[in-house]
């Protein structure tokens, strides 16, 4: 039986793997194959805790702040190996690991507690897509916010054709994830839509990146500042809308805040 008091080991031996992994992308092209390989290795560690710690709770692992950054990190680092794949951007790795990382150290030093119950509306078909979409979505879009970050820092545009389609994919698994909330609601609450605290930056992060779309795609708009600004600001509104909205007063009786799940 595996519990959260398990998960330093699993968490240790992931994290020794992605760096590994991001350490030798960083050394040559060459050894793409065995960054690949390492990086593959540690997702495969962090699945296998995560399947076993869904057994022993009997439940998804999904309804603490504490589960929904696990899954942040599997998918970060995800994430980050396919977009190494992709583009051979031997850098990518390894700030997607660091992200990786600094999320699993969250969780280590701020651990949570992890109990059985289920309220009844997260017994649910949505619950596990719902969650699970959003954190993939935030993790692809969070490879698009480092690429915008190196874009500044460079001070070049030639990141900005492949943070497109990150956020094309990003934006379409986001849409979905409120789709299904608004089904998932509907079931639960009886109306679709009710502009709480959480569902209004929600609200905001999409519109961010449908604008950024939309001024790709017009042509309207080719300034890489503004571009790699509106990345930036789609990122830190993804923040607010995770986690952030927990500490807003206006959302403390909100079914959306992790502490009344």
């Amino acid at each position: 039986m595996t519990t959260w008091d398990d998960f330093t080991i699993f968490a240790a031996a992931a994290s020794a793997l992605w760096i590994a992994g991001s350490a030798v992308a960083m050394r040559s092209k060459e050894l793409s194959k065995a960054a690949v390989w390492l990086t593959a290795g540690g997702l495969c560690v962090y699945v296998a805790f995560i399947v076993a710690f869904w057994v022993t709770l009997q439940r998804p692992p999904l309804r603490t702040l504490g589960e929904t950054r696990l899954w942040y990190s599997l998918f970060m680092a995800l994430s980050g190996l396919l977009t190494y794949r992709r583009w051979h951007y031997r850098w990518i790795l390894l700030f997607s690991t660091i992200v990786s990382i600094v999320f699993v150290a969250i969780n280590l030093l701020k651990p949570e507690i992890h109990d059985q119950s289920l309220m009844p509306a997260l017994q649910s078909f949505w619950f596990v897509p719902h969650v699970t979409v959003y954190m993939f979505s935030y993790s692809v879009l969070g490879c698009s916010f480092l690429l915008a970050v190196a874009g500044e820092i460079q001070r070049t545009g030639q990141y900005l054709a492949t943070a497109d389609r990150l956020v094309y994919v990003g934006l379409a698994f986001l849409t979905f994830g409120m789709l299904s909330g608004a089904l998932w609601a509907k079931e639960a609450w009886g109306y679709f839509w009710n502009w709480d605290p959480k569902e209004t930056w929600a609200a905001i992060t999409w519109s961010i990146y449908l604008l950024y779309i939309h001024l790709r795609l017009s042509g309207n708009v080719r300034h890489r500042r503004l571009l790699d600004v509106l990345l930036i600001a789609g990122f830190l509104c993804m923040q607010m809308c995770w986690y952030g909205v927990n500490y807003l007063p206006s959302a403390q009786d909100s079914m959306h805040t992790y502490g009344n799940m």
